[in-house]
Order: C-alpha cells, then structure tokens, then sequence
C-alpha cells in the first residue's frame, strides 16, 4: 500500500494518507505529493487520512508545507488517535479537521447485554456495539474508553473499543469479542456448569476487588452512595434516614477497583479466555458496594417480579437466587451461616437504597405498583439499618510483578525499528493500551533519530534505551543514553502552536511532541553522557 496517492475530485485534489509516516519515509512521500501536485494544476487540496494508522513530526512537517502552499487545507476521516496527535500539536487550530465516524446497523442484531447507559448487540460473529442511550454521547464514550484502559493496564481482562460508531441518531463503540458467549447464557442453556461460572465469576470478581487504582483514575462510588442515601432521608423515618447515611459515611474512602454493575450478561467466555465488559460505571470503593449491585442485579430488582430476571439474565428466578448465594459463599470463602447472611444483609441495605431512589425519581410514588414497590423498599431498609451496625469486610489484595530492561545499539536510523520493538516489548507485559502504545512509539522515534542524526555526527555511536516500569501510580520510565555531544533538547523555546501556518517555522515539533505526550521529560549531562528521560503512566 502506498503512503500517498492521489484523486481529482471536480476542483479538488485529495491526498489520501496511508499507513505510517515517520522520519524513514517523509522525504520521500513529499516528493511524491510534489509531483502530484504538479500533474493535477491548480486545485483545492485536502487530505484524506482514512488509512493513515501513524505520523511523527516528519509527517507534519510535510502536512505543515502543504497548509503553507494551500490556506483551505482541510483534513478528513482523521481516526482519534491520528486526531489527537493534530490537536496535540495544534494543527486543529490551523485548519479543519473532520473525525471519521463509519456507520452501523443494530437492526436485526442479537442483544448481549444492556445496561444504564446503553445496550449491547452483536454484529458478527467478531464484534459487539455498544449503542449509547444519550444520543450525544462521546463524552461518555470516551470516558468509558479511557476507564477500560485504566482497568486493562492494571491487569483486568477486558475488551478495549477500537472504533467509535454512528448508530441510528447515537454513537456505539464496537470492540472485538471473538465467539464469546455471556455467563447468562451458559447459566441459561448449561444448567450443569453451574458451579464452573461461579468459580469464574468469583475469580474475576476477587481480582477486581484486589487491584489498586492510582488516585484519581477512577471516580469514588462511595460518594455516590452517599448522595443515594441523602435523597432517602424524606422518605424514610428520621432515625433509619440518620442511621442509612451515617453507615455509609463510616465506609472509610477505598482505592481498590470496583466495576459497578457486575453480573452475569457483563461477564463472557471468549474462547478459554473470561473478559469483563460494559465498563463505564467502573469505580473505586469498598466491595459492599459491589455486592450490593450484584444483590439486585440476582434478586433485588426481581424480587417484586419474579419474571424480570427471566427477561434480562436469560433464566429463572430460583436459578438466580441459588447462584447468588453460591457467589456469596465463594468470595468468602465460607458455609458459615451467620457470616453469609451478615455479609447479604449489608449487600441488601445497599441494594433497597439504590432501587427505593431508583424507583422514586422515575416517577414511582404516581402509580400504585410503584408506590408498593417503594413501601416495600422502605420497610426493608427500616429493618436492615435497626440491625446493622457496620458495612464493612475484610478484603483481598493484589501484589504485581515490575518489568524492566536494557537495550544497547548504534545510534543509527536503520536500528531505529529495533529500538521500537524493544520498547514495545517491554511494554507489553504492562498490557499497555494502544493510545499510551503510539504516545511512547512516537516519543522514542523523535529522540533516537535525534540522537541519530546529531550526537556523534558524522561519526556514529551507540545509545543504550532502558525501560523501567514502577507501580502505584503504574508509569514506563524510558531513558535514552548516548555519549555524544553535550546537547541539551528542552532548552530550546516551544514552537507557538497559536501561530498561523504562515508565522510558524517548521522545525522544532519532535520535542514539543513528547513533551506534550508525555507526563514528565528531564535532561541531564553527567559523567560524559547525554541522559533524557522521558516518563508516561500507563
């Protein structure tokens, strides 16, 4: 495939983008963009970036020419990770960018899963979507995105979008789940696999709880709680509403992941392989939390009808109910009666909060089934607070290998892939996501063909790439070594990203690039030696 071609469209000549662009080939799609040019005239120009999958400062040097020759230069079909590195560099200030939404049909798809904010669908045998309910919805996506990233690099197996999508008036996110089958319908159509689920089911669930978040990645769903139990307290009796918010508050603050709404349609078997998915209400918190979700998600939201798990899990009530208390009794590993009721009736105190507020800001005190359902509600959580006097259990950790390596070799641009394979091997074991992949990617090209180019010319000489990976927050420290000429790249000023195409020089956007991909960049010379590294969380 080639990097460019070219195709007249009435008075308009688009170049369309392909595959990589970097520092080993810009010079010579330029001079392939020239003689483009030349053969079509005078044309409007755009590019069209649709196979474009990777660019580096060479790469808008050479888009920054053309905006400097052509002032209408638009941009289209730009993939997120293409569009971030423009809005990074600020070529989205200089010209107009379009994203590339491709467009899919759920009619007559297999619904996998749904959820608060959208429903799942199969559309082959590969891909799932998932279509959002809030038609204007790529905040949420992205959110969601960067929230399953989080969970896949601190080690929980999940599925990562690949493409955002337009369905019908909505967006969907599509990810890749090969032959998977939901534990719904394993439950549902293999009755005998019963107890393998909840070993499944309970491991993933333990991993879940065991993990770590750095502060901040996540939201607390403690503070949620809290705000459920608030909106409660009209309507419960003053001393149980007091109570309801005081056992909660005493929930001490908990970094430890929590997924939110983990049931059985969320969890799938994707091959001999269990992947968590619908990941957007992922949290940290105390694990009450979760089971209290769980608790309604196998009896609390049926318990009033008993056919709704039927409609929503694929199975009966009993069936329902019997798993849930093998949960229970697996993630404590215990038969203790007493322990096990203890441990449901807290999960139930959360569980009645949600859906007694659930069911009364959707209009429930309006309707006579609503207003027994909130009754009901209501009595419970009188009784479960009267005899609860903590919500707390004792809970799992985590402890997690840290690579790291080394790697020394000529400072040359036909080494330049091997230090990349390196780097993204290293990587790997961290289970990076694909956007922090391309940042760093992207970051070790402009530094070693630096080095390449300018620390020993015009003799050659070797670089030593070491890659540290540190826990909590998880971060890829990457230190380039070289001992060339003294040079120092961070002292030279940024280019102004606000200038016109125009003003600006063309130079000077390699560094600027990883300063602003990364999360910290230092230099320093001692010993003989050049040491810039560069550090990026994961």
């Amino acid at each position: 495939m080639k990097e460019i071609r070219g195709e007249i469209n009435d008075n308009r000549l688009i170049l369309h983008m392909a595959g990589h662009i970097d520092s080993g080939n810009a010079a010579q799609v330029e001079a392939e963009v020239n003689r483009i040019e030349k053969e079509a005239g005078e044309k409007i120009v755009s590019i069209d970036v649709t196979e474009l999958k990777y660019i580096s400062s060479a790469g808008l040097r050479l888009i920054l020419h053309l905006r400097k020759e052509h002032p209408e230069l638009v941009i289209t079909n730009a993939s997120s990770e293409i569009y971030e590195i423009l809005e990074m560099t600020g070529f989205t200030q200089m010209m107009p960018v379009e994203k590339a939404y491709r467009v899919v049909s759920v009619e007559g798809c297999e619904e996998i899963g749904r959820g608060a904010n959208g429903t799942i669908y199969r559309i082959d045998k590969d891909n799932v979507v998932k279509v959002y309910n809030n038609a204007d919805a790529l905040k949420e996506i992205q959110h969601e995105r960067e929230v399953a990233r989080t969970a896949l690099v601190l080690g929980i197996p999940t599925a990562i979008s690949y493409d955002v999508v337009r369905v019908g008036d909505s967006y969907g996110s599509v990810f890749e789940l090969l032959d998977a089958q939901s534990f719904s319908k394993i439950l549902a159509n293999e009755p005998e696999k019963m107890d393998w689920c909840v070993q499944e089911f309970v491991t993933l669930l333990k991993k879940i709880h065991s993990t770590r978040v750095p502060d901040g990645d996540l939201p607390d769903i403690r503070e949620t709680v809290i705000g459920w139990a608030e909106f409660l307290k009209p309507y419960l009796p003053p001393e149980t509403g007091e109570k309801l918010v005081g056992l909660v508050k005493a929930v001490p603050q908990d970094n430890h992941m929590i997924h939110g709404d983990y049931h059985t349609k969320n969890v799938q078997l994707v091959g001999d392989e269990v992947l968590l998915i619908d990941m957007d209400t992922l949290a940290v918190g105390h694990p009450v939390f979760e089971l209290g979700s769980i608790f309604n998600a196998f009896v609390g939201f049926s318990e009033r009808d008993k056919e709704q798990v039927k409609r929503f899990q694929g199975f009966d009530f009993e069936t329902s109910q019997r798993f849930w208390h093998k949960v229970l009794a697996a993630y404590f590993e215990t038969d203790d009666e007493n322990r096990l009721r203890d441990a449901e009736d807290k999960a139930r105190l959360i569980g009645y909060t949600r859906l007694m507020r659930r069911e009364i800001r959707r209009g429930g005190m309006d309707s006579e089934t609503g207003r027994a359902n909130i009754a009901f509600w209501q009595g419970k959580i009188v009784e479960l607070t009267a005899r609860t006097a903590s919500l707390l259990f004792e809970t799992p950790e985590l402890q997690e290998d840290v690579p790291c390596g080394e790697l020394d070799i000529e400072a040359t641009d036909e080494n330049l892939p091997a230090v990349i394979r390196f780097v993204s091997g290293q990587l790997e074991k961290t289970r990076c996501t694909p956007k922090v992949a391309m940042q760093i990617e992207m970051a070790v090209e402009e530094i070693f063909v630096n080095i390449a180019h300018y620390a020993y010319a015009p003799e050659v000489g070797k670089a030593q790439v070491r890659v540290e990976i540190q826990e909590d927050p998880l971060t890829a420290t990457i230190t380039f070594i070289d001992r060339g000429k003294p040079y120092d790249p961070l002292a030279k000023a940024d280019p102004d990203i606000t200038l016109s195409a125009e003003e600006r020089d063309i130079g000077g956007l390699g560094i600027f690039m990883v300063k602003q991909a990364m999360d910290d960049v230092a230099y320093e010379y001692k010993d003989g030696k050049n040491i810039l590294r560069v550090k990026k969380k994961v």
